[in-house]
């Protein structure tokens, strides 16, 4: 085992940028919820880095990336057994410590379903959050991962690309979101009442430290102080700046305003789409990537009202969305000469065949049908187990989450 002292560095602080991106989504979606809900809503996501981290060490990991079998791992690292020794299959030629690389994807699987709480923001039990998140981790998270970012995983076989997890993260989390929302029902007073966000300045707060974090998230990946850390790195901005002003865009031909909302969830769309190209990618594929990804998740945003679910924070229009269209972009602007692990797969602009499409169209479906299906499984089975169900009581909605599942409130304003 060799371990470069330089590389190990870069991963160190990556996944310490990728654990910062937990706290960000907090305020990033605590100031879009009313402002008796934004505990609530920071909650839910700060217990992740809680409850996904501790279940991540015990099963999780093991599930995810021992062994050598195609769908899912084994507990040959169960509570972490031998992972100061030992890389996953495939992965042996890491030069980073394997406690390392343990902790880097343990990042990754906290923040996943943190992203599923904005779909079902204002209406979910917190006693029911807390059972669906590591249940979803180990039989939704945990599978994908192997499938995608372990090398034995079918889909990883099959030669389906995923540089930092559109699938595995952004697709899972957003179709899952649609799952559980389509349990949950919709918000009492939704759509007939508007529900608008209590404090942007949180949100573009929120938005802003995703943005930096994303950095660890996508050029981190690279597993290596390397080119391909920085090209990954770049093309991580550019695509974010460019899928703002795509997003605005749509936005002020729409409605005749440019946003600060916008503005927030233009970038992060350009963020989730840019995830799995961001070390395949290179020149201005990035800025095309993004400005797509931009535009056609401000069009995507606004199918809730006319397909009737109630996705709060709109986590299927920029996440499930986003991630499809990452994915499927990057089989056509692939290049070799960017990372040679794309071999001869390369996208179609670059003269490539339509072989890698045809495995993004595998993976994105295969991910779509499974965490759907289980997601759909895991909730209603909460709904039936859980004294009244996974839903609050209407005055309790009415109420606010903060006050009647924390017993707290966000905002203590007297008057002197």
């Amino acid at each position: 085992m060799k371990i470069d002292a330089g590389n190990t560095a870069w991963v160190l602080a990556s996944a310490a940028l990728v654990m910062f991106m937990t706290p960000g989504l907090a305020l990033f979606y605590g100031g879009m919820v009313r402002a008796k809900n934004v505990l609530s809503m920071l909650m839910n996501n700060i217990f992740c880095l809680g409850i996904v981290s501790v279940v991540w060490v015990i099963v999780a990991y093991s599930l995810s990336f021992a062994g050598d079998g195609k769908y899912i791992g084994n507990f040959d690292f169960f509570g972490l057994k031998d992972v100061t020794t030992s890389f996953p299959v495939g992965l042996e030629a890491l030069t980073i410590p394997p406690m390392l690389y343990m902790a880097y994807q343990m990042m990754f699987a906290v923040i996943t379903p943190a992203l599923i709480s904005g779909a079902v923001a204002d209406r979910m039990k917190f006693v029911a959050w807390a059972a669906f998140v590591p249940i979803w981790l180990v039989l939704c998270y945990a599978p994908v991962a192997h499938w995608v970012f372990a090398p034995a995983g079918w889909l990883f076989r099959r030669g389906a690309l995923d540089f930092a997890g559109g699938t595995v993260v952004h697709i899972n989390a957003g179709i899952a979101a649609l799952a559980a929302i389509l349990v949950l029902g919709r918000r009492r007073g939704w759509p007939g009442h508007a529900m608008p966000p209590h404090s942007l300045p949180l949100t573009l707060i929120g938005a802003g430290i995703l943005w930096f974090g994303w950095f660890g998230f996508n050029a981190g990946s690279a597993l290596a102080g390397d080119a391909i850390a920085a090209q990954a790195l770049v093309n991580t901005h550019l695509a974010a700046a460019a899928a703002m002003l795509g997003w605005l865009v749509v936005e002020r031909l729409r409605t005749g305003h440019a946003t600060t909302l916008g503005a927030a969830s233009g970038l992060v769309a350009g963020l989730v789409a840019i995830t799995p190209c961001a070390g395949f990618v290179g020149g201005m594929a990035p800025v095309y990537i993004g400005a797509v990804a931009g535009a056609i998740c401000a069009f995507a945003v606004t199918l809730k009202m006319k397909l009737g679910y109630d996705d709060s924070l709109d986590v299927i229009g920029v996440h499930l969305v986003g991630g499809i269209v990452g994915s499927l972009l990057l089989a056509f602007f692939a290049d070799a000469s960017i990372n040679a692990a794309v071999g001869d797969n390369e996208g179609i602009f670059l003269g490539g065949g339509a072989s890698l499409l045809f495995d993004q169209v595998v993976a994105v479906v295969a991910t779509i049908v499974y965490t759907f299906v289980l997601t759909y499984v895991i909730m209603f089975v909460l709904n039936l187990v859980i004294p009244g169900g996974v839903r609050v009581a209407e005055e309790d909605e009415q109420m606010g989450l903060d006050q009647t599942q924390h017993a707290e409130t966000g905002y203590a304003l007297e008057l002197v």
